[in-house]
């Protein structure tokens, strides 16, 4: 297979909407460069990209692919990315490593809550990105429409390249405003006339050709000269001065086609080649400490992983890109994480499922390797111990957690290992055994992550898991201050047991200064696992209580910290005060200043108002202003307080913190009232109290066990 050098490699991540198309482009461009001989379809479920069993079942994309492209002496490396943001992690991954996003907008719909979402990502990271509207072909379409909302969305930036020719089903062409000529396609695609454009449209290609020729000057001082010295720039100046704006994020091109079709699928191509960066001219990598590693085949070679995956009957593949360097077969290289030495193997180029071996890999290319032995996604391979580590990617928080059990008992530890192996593919989904619910609880994106995740236990694990809500974390509190005394004794033969102790207890504020009035020997303040704190203070005078005893009375208090009288839930924020006690000089030890102390804590604790808390999620929620009523309506019988409101093109964003208890299933539950206009992120923010009338339900006959919301 042909090694391509840095300056003749072009990495693109097909990005957009599920629906919007961009399987079926992956597919055309490889159909259009002579890699495969017939075009396959989503519905076929034979896509070079789209070739896992689970994908073929949902007849969608689930994992970001790789996948490669040949035109024009270029290579172009495909990342084919989901379009739902329940894969998201997948986005992330594809546009890491991508020198240029391509955006897929379906033209029916233009730019869609999806497509808003995984624009983050490309911002963050100032993405050269080129827009394609597609499924211009279909009798719903609306090109105009669709360039518009991206115009609404992100502004001027959005420069039109191309606008089509009878739109609809009878498309069968588009106007190039860079060439200036007009691509007429047959009944099939592919190959179109290049013609004239045609008078009907003359003038108004002019006009927005010379809109872009304006947009592709103002780039570039030297170019800006040319323009006002010609008044025009030629189709190599236009290059230019798009490439220029691209790299700076200042230009968007937006392309005209029909995937389905082979309706300019090459034109894009051609552009790709021209005008996006190559792998030489991609933005530099950044270090965890913030600087810049520049992309140089002269340098020490660099690896970042950014995807693995268990394949089925290989094990794992490893997929990276080459930040320095170059990559041979049997090169020794360094996990900058875990320090291991890890030995390449064969080095490999992916169509989909298919592998092909290449002896190198240059500064800028994609690959994978097989069997590498301590090596997972967001870490870096290199030469030497003392080059730089590249900066990790960032997940988002988890949006649905769910309790999981396996049906067959004795089965628990093969779950636990199984989750943790998709884990490793996928970095976000969570796994966390609670102590404090005895449940085993994973974090994902939504319904359709979880209905994956399932797939991939039962189908390549074997194993049948049941998902259940998982119980809610409360914890509890005081609101008001309150003493107790509690005197134990047993005697039953021999040395008995005695202690006797008065405490006071008082809810603790942040900052607050030691109480007055008592005489404080010892203090000690503990930051609690679970949160907030307990700040204890010993206050004992004339030596009712030795001072020995003291760390037994606090392992007391802590103990019955753990299990609140309320619902059994953790206790935080209180302060203790042992002022007053007795002790036997026979029969007082640990034991029995222990039980004394938990006895006297959970007394205290009744008489001093007792509040539960509950977790509250800080919610934004992604809606169109047509049906943000419906959205906000919904959000207030979930007890939600409604923080304030953004707008973010012609999206309205609602911030909102919202208690969890409500938000179970609410990925479905949005996607039903919006029919899936509509997308959400959520993260813990805080501990807040329970109302009244809350409480009550919930601790009602549950005073001593975990209640489920």
């Amino acid at each position: 297979m042909q090694v391509f050098d840095d300056k003749h490699i072009k990495n693109i991540a097909l990005l957009g909407s599920s629906k919007s198309g961009k399987t079926t482009l992956a597919e055309t461009m490889l159909f259009e460069a002579g890699l495969i001989n017939r075009r396959g379809t989503v519905e076929d479920h034979n896509t070079v990209s789209d070739y896992h069993a689970v994908e073929h079942d949902r007849e969608g994309s689930v994992y970001n692919t790789l996948l490669h492209t040949e035109w024009r002496n270029y290579k172009i490396n495909i990342l084919d990315a989901p379009g739902m943001d329940d894969f998201v992690g997948e986005v992330i991954s594809a546009v890491r490593v991508a020198d240029t996003c391509v955006y897929l907008i379906n033209a029916q719909h233009g730019v869609e809550v999806g497509t808003e979402l995984i624009w983050e990502q490309v911002d963050q990271h100032k993405k050269p990105t080129l827009f394609v509207i597609n499924q211009l072909d279909h009798p719903k379409s609306d090109f105009e429409s669709s360039y518009a909302s991206l115009k609404s969305h992100y502004g001027n930036n959005v420069t039109l390249m191309q606008f089509p020719v009878n739109e609809g089903e009878q498309f069968n062409g588009i106007i190039d405003l860079l060439k200036m000529r007009y691509y007429k396609f047959g009944p099939t695609g592919g190959k179109p006339e290049k013609l004239e454009i045609p008078e009907a449209y003359r003038n108004k290609a002019e006009e927005l050709h010379n809109e872009l020729v304006e947009k592709a000057a103002e780039n570039d001082e030297g170019l800006m000269e040319l323009y006002f010295e010609k008044g025009t720039l030629n189709e190599n100046e236009l290059r230019q001065g798009l490439k220029i704006g691209m790299m700076n994020h200042d230009v968007f091109p937006v392309f005209a086609i029909s995937a389905k079709q082979d309706m300019g699928s090459g034109r894009l191509m051609g552009f790709i080649d021209n005008v996006a960066p190559s792998a030489v001219d991609a933005l530099p990598e950044h270090t965890t400490d913030g600087a810049e590693i520049v992309h140089d085949t002269t340098a020490s070679t660099e690896l970042f992983v950014f995807k693995t995956a268990v394949e089925p009957n290989l094990g794992q593949m490893t997929y990276f890109k080459v930040v320095s360097g170059e990559l041979r077969p049997g090169d020794e290289l360094i996990n900058l994480s875990t320090g291991q030495n890890e030995r390449i193997g064969n080095l490999f180029i992916l169509d989909g499922h298919e592998r092909n071996s290449v002896a190198k890999l240059t500064t800028g290319d994609i690959g994978a390797t097989l069997k590498l032995k301590d090596t997972h996604t967001n870490q870096t391979l290199a030469h030497a111990k003392s080059q730089p580590k590249i900066a990790k990617m960032e997940f988002p928080e988890p949006r649905l957690f769910m309790a999981v059990t396996v049906a067959e008992r004795g089965h628990e530890e093969k779950l636990g290992e199984s989750l943790h192996k998709i884990a490793e593919e996928d970095p976000t989904l969570t796994i966390e055994f609670s102590n404090e619910t005895k449940e085993l609880v994973i974090g994902c994106q939504g319904e359709l992550h979880l209905s994956v995740i399932q797939w991939t236990l039962e189908h390549l694990y074997d194993m049948k898991v049941t998902f259940t809500t998982p119980r809610i974390s409360y914890r509890e509190t005081i609101n008001q201050a309150s003493d107790s005394h509690y005197r134990h004794k047993k005697q039953s033969g021999g040395a008995g047991q005695f202690a006797e102790i008065s405490l006071k207890m008082m809810p603790y504020v942040e900052g607050m200064a030691d109480p007055e009035g008592f005489n404080i020997r010892g203090k000690e303040v503990i930051d609690l696992e679970w949160g907030g704190k307990l700040v204890f203070y010993n206050c004992i005078v004339g030596g009712a209580i030795d001072n020995r005893f003291m760390s037994a009375i606090l392992k007391g208090v802590m103990e019955q910290m753990e299990s609140g009288p309320l619902t059994g839930s953790y206790v935080r924020d209180v302060v203790i005060l042992v002022d007053d006690g007795k002790m036997h000089a026979v029969d007082s030890n640990d034991i029995a200043f222990k039980l004394a102390a938990s006895n006297a804590f959970k007394e205290a604790f009744e008489k001093a108002r007792p509040t539960l808390m509950e977790p509250v999620n800080s919610l934004q929620v992604f809606v169109h202003e047509d049906i943000m009523g419906e959205v906000m309506t919904d959000l207030q019988t979930r007890r939600a307080m409604i923080m304030g409101m953004d707008t973010k093109g012609s999206y309205q964003v609602i911030n909102a913190k919202v208690p969890l208890s409500e938000l179970d299933h609410y990925t479905t539950a949005l996607r039903s009232l919006t029919k899936g206009r509509s997308s959400f992120t959520s993260k813990f923010d805080s501990f807040m109290p329970v109302p009244g009338d809350v409480q009550q339900r919930i601790t009602k006959g549950n005073k001593n066990d975990l209640v489920e919301a």
